[in-house]
């Protein structure tokens, strides 16, 4: 049974379930991201790991640049590795077990952390370990979701990845604030080991959710695809058979990968120019290397350090303020995502978060904020306002679109190689901050806000609008050469007068009313020689 409906179509509870459990892959990243944040500045760890002029006194401890940005940045090689190998194993094993066994990966890394004792690099290969578990499922994860969901919420549901990351963020900051209490290495120990509980959930609840349609019906398991159609749309088993909506949509999903299967995709696949597989390839990469150069992780991996050099008594306090913006102003980027586009959100978040940055580094710059109260102030508001535009547009948004802009062939590989350019450019941040910083101090704010405005401009002249589209329909739009990205907005599949009418006529076959002549999905794929017969060859 329905859930709710969308424009008159179905959704059913399991589509709802699937995205929240699948974003466990989200808040384990999150949930990794903002410990170690608080960990490096929690006594014993620095007892134990940092290097004391004078043993055993805390006041002498510090860690150098270089194994600070170890400890910190490790995890990001790590998840690079990971997203590499995320996408023939989510191809191979299929998407919800090949979670399941990033999980476990990522639990081994957890357990390598938590029994290190005195040998900071221990902690630091722990640190990588989890790094290939998550960096895997950051690319089955969008991918699954994406694959699974409904095309009226698809971009709620996708976004639900990035939402639980910052909602990782903030848990882990909550915790962090009290175990710092906990006597001995009970402190930091207990922050690290509360992560094996959430690949648990991940991993066994997956299980128990459909298999992605897409998948399935390119292993010719059509009887599950529809099975999985049917479960995401709230259709009963009983009727799914006979179902015209679920029908309609599982002989789309067969054509598709029909034509895609004539010519076997490879690495290579992704870089052919032909129908623009390059071109997707490159933007894909080039939109997840923006959100990592927004700044965001600036504030997210070294956020309590950088509150204590403002003048910031309890820098754990100022954490949780920032965590908390992140994770409620994600729930509204949810919103703004499914609402108005992808592309107007990231222009116009590109141009906001640039400003704050500017507004940021200038007033760091022009006064010591230890000194000068009000400047630290207005550091920190600064700050939380770049996080609302952030978490209302770049962060949910860049998931979003790798999720839709493959094609299915080379979906897995191409989200692979993104997500893969989102974790180097984490890594490179991560460990060259200490660095930077130590040179430029707060003039460090002027580097990111020039990189969101470089952000903006390549979302207007290289990105084109994805939403409201099947999967198999911006395939076609891509390969459309009359479409560019600043006219795609208006871009409709073959026969369809504008995307209200795709979903006026998607609306009518749910309802079983005849569709208009050359209105319906079948009749695209006549008119335009099937997904994407001059789309289907490429890929």
């Amino acid at each position: 049974m329905a859930l709710f409906y969308v424009d008159g179509l179905p959704i059913g509870w399991m589509a709802i379930m699937l995205a929240v459990l699948a974003s466990m892959g989200g808040f384990i990243f999150g949930y990794d991201t903002g410990q170690i944040s608080d960990i490096l500045l929690m006594e014993d760890f620095k007892l134990r790991f940092a290097q004391c002029s004078t043993p055993g006194v805390v006041d002498s401890c510090k860690f150098s640049t270089v194994r600070e940005g170890l400890i910190v940045a490790l995890l990001s090689i790590g998840t690079l590795v990971g997203a590499l190998f995320g996408a023939p194993t989510a191809d191979y094993l299929g998407r919800r077990y090949a979670m399941t066994v990033e999980c476990v990966v990522f639990m081994i890394g957890v357990i390598i952390q938590i029994t290190s004792f005195h040998s900071w690099a221990q902690f630091a290969v722990g640190r990588l370990v989890s790094g290939f578990g998550v960096g895997s499922l950051s690319a089955a994860v969008p991918m699954y979701q994406a694959e699974t969901a409904p095309p009226q919420i698809r971009g709620t549901l996708t976004a639900t990845y990035q939402l639980f990351i910052t909602f990782g963020i903030l848990v882990a900051y909550c915790i962090s604030i009290g175990a710092r209490y906990i006597d001995g290495s009970g402190s930091w120990r207990t922050v690290v080991g509360i992560g094996l509980l959430w690949p648990l959930i991940l991993g066994i609840g997956i299980l128990f959710m459909p298999e992605s349609p897409r998948w399935l019906t390119a292993q010719n398991r059509f009887l599950e695809a529809r099975s999985a159609i049917a479960a995401t749309r709230g259709i009963p088993e009983a009727e799914a058979e006979n179902h015209f909506f679920v029908h309609r949509e599982l002989e789309e999903m067969k054509s598709a990968i029909e034509f895609e299967s004539k010519v076997k995709a490879g690495w290579l696949d992704c870089f052919k120019p032909e129908h623009k597989q390059l071109y997707r390839t490159l933007l894909g990469m080039t939109l997840q290397m923006f959100q990592q150069l927004t700044g965001a992780n600036y504030f997210f991996y070294y956020g309590a350090t950088i509150f204590t050099s403002v003048g910031i008594d309890d820098s754990f306090v100022t954490q949780i303020i920032l965590g908390a913006v992140n994770f409620g102003c994600t729930f509204g980027g949810m919103y703004v995502m499914e609402k108005f586009g992808r592309r107007y959100p990231l222009i116009i978040g590109g141009v906001w978060q640039s400003m704050w940055l500017f507004v940021f580094a200038a007033a760091g710059t022009a006064k010591d904020p230890k000194t000068d109260e009000g400047i630290g102030k207005l550091m920190i508001v600064s700050a939380c306002l770049f996080i609302f535009g952030y978490a209302m547009t770049w962060a949910p948004g860049v998931w979003i679109l790798i999720g839709e802009t493959f094609p299915t062939r080379t979906r897995a590989r191409q989200g692979a190689l993104s997500t893969a350019s989102n974790w180097l450019w984490n890594f490179l941040l991560a460990f060259f901050t200490p660095f930077i910083t130590s040179a430029i101090e707060f003039r460090y704010g002027f580097v990111f806000a020039a990189c969101n405005l470089a952000g903006a401009v390549i979302v207007y002249f290289f990105l084109y609008e994805s939403s409201d589209l099947s999967l198999e329909s911006v395939d076609m739009m891509y390969c459309d050469p009359d479409c560019k990205p600043w006219t795609s907005r208006t871009w409709a599949p073959a026969g369809f007068g504008s995307r209200r009418e795709l979903i006026e006529q998607a609306r009518a076959a749910e309802m079983h009313k005849p569709l208009e002549a050359g209105g319906g999905e079948e009749t695209r794929f006549e008119k335009a020689g099937g997904p994407p017969a001059d789309a289907g060859n490429h890929a």
